[in-house]
């Protein structure tokens, strides 16, 4: 536990008491945040067995739900998470078994602010995978999806947005009065890292950072800065004359950069989705002689499945997959010796206590100091 931690929940400066909803796509995630913020309330002379509201979203025969809060809420600072990409839960309709879709999941939020009836003192919601952030921009006649979603719960009396990662974290501008916080696990990956890593080296000469597109480049940056390593970026060809499935199709990846023979690489982006590009990038790579390739997405959810990263694996062409546990993650993936995982539930905690002692946020965003002593750890600095 940190000294501010201590000084926050020993204090009276919190402007309500806690509650937590945890949405029936992070029931795991949830518990580990309340273990650490009961855990720290109790050093802080709090003692409390459970920051956590129970609450469920039944649904009718027909399709037809409703939200269901089963303990009061007023005047709490009330915090909601979600996981609107976890495809795991599945209701009856008409008598079949369907899987949650994202819209799905969004319902059940707006449900649950409704079934709070403007009781609690303030509403947050924690969205790790934001809802319709894909589609963040208008090309032609298109859906904002996004925009509109983060205005929706604008209007229900949302007071603060937290997501990890947005694809685009200017879909703010369609909230300018309402808080928006994008956050970057950057300190819990290189930790992920120099722990299950036994002998990796962030030196210059062994280490490189290499961004998947132009995309990622900003991320990607940060952590070529913070380590002190060179960058190298790919570019994306496309045929623009042709879509398939809605997209022009990539050509070739192409590399800029400086040589990345015999070094160990680092690729860090948002999604892996199919994971064909993290896979084109690693096999042109290696054909450059590059050495270990370990990539890092906040959100694996590997939606044409495993088999190709397998055989990646076994030819030595990934050496590790860092994946955070923000979104679902398959047994099957969770089995596998390249996966590793990056646990950002004491992250999470760590806004929970800010947000709810209005205090800045802004050491958290940028976690600069706790990298420099995670790597003077390590003898790294």
């Amino acid at each position: 536990m940190t000294a501010s931690s201590e000084i926050l929940f020993g204090s009276d400066s919190n402007v309500a008491p806690i509650g937590i909803i945890a949405m029936n796509s992070v029931t795991e995630l949830g518990k580990k945040i309340d273990d650490y913020l009961v855990d720290w309330a109790g050093k802080g002379g709090i003692n409390v067995d459970s920051f956590l509201v129970e609450s469920e979203c039944p649904r009718f025969s027909s399709g037809d739900g409703k939200g269901l809060i089963k303990s009061t809420i007023r005047g709490k600072d009330l915090f909601i998470i979600i996981d609107v990409g976890n495809y795991s839960i599945k209701y009856d309709y008409f008598g079949m078994q369907n899987a949650m879709s994202p819209d799905d999941h969004f319902q059940d939020l707006k449900r649950i602010i409704q079934a709070a009836s403007g009781k609690a003192h303030r509403i947050t919601v924690i969205m790790p995978t934001l809802y319709g952030g894909r589609q963040h921009r208008r090309s032609y006649r298109e859906s904002l999806d996004c925009a509109c979603a983060l205005q929706e719960l604008e209007a229900m009396g949302v007071s603060n947005i937290v997501t990890f990662d947005a694809h685009d974290p200017r879909v703010q501008n369609a909230i300018p009065l309402m808080g928006f916080d994008n956050v970057m696990p950057t300190y819990q990956v290189l930790k992920a890292m120099l722990k299950d890593i036994k002998d990796l080296d962030f030196n210059k000469d062994k280490f490189m950072v290499v961004s998947p597109d132009e995309g990622a480049l900003n991320r990607n940056m940060y952590y070529a800065s913070v380590l002190g390593v060179e960058m190298g970026m790919f570019y994306k060809r496309r045929d623009y004359s042709t879509i398939v499935n809605g997209r022009n199709p990539i050509v070739a990846h192409e590399y800029l950069g400086n040589p990345v023979e015999g070094k160990d690489i680092f690729v860090s982006d948002d999604i892996i989705s199919s994971g064909e590009s993290m896979l084109d990038l690693a096999y042109a790579l290696k054909e450059k002689k590059a050495g270990r390739i370990f990539a890092y997405a906040t959100y694996t959810i590997f939606t044409n499945g495993l088999d190709k990263f397998d055989k990646a694996y076994s030819e030595g062409v990934i050496d590790g997959v860092f994946g955070t546990n923000l979104t679902y993650r398959t047994p099957e993936l969770l089995s596998r010796p390249w996966f590793h995982e990056v646990d950002v539930s004491k992250y999470i905690a760590y806004f929970i206590e800010a947000i709810n002692h209005d205090v800045s946020i802004s050491k958290i965003i940028d976690p600069h100091t706790k990298i420099e002593t995670l790597l003077k750890k390590y003898g790294m600095k």
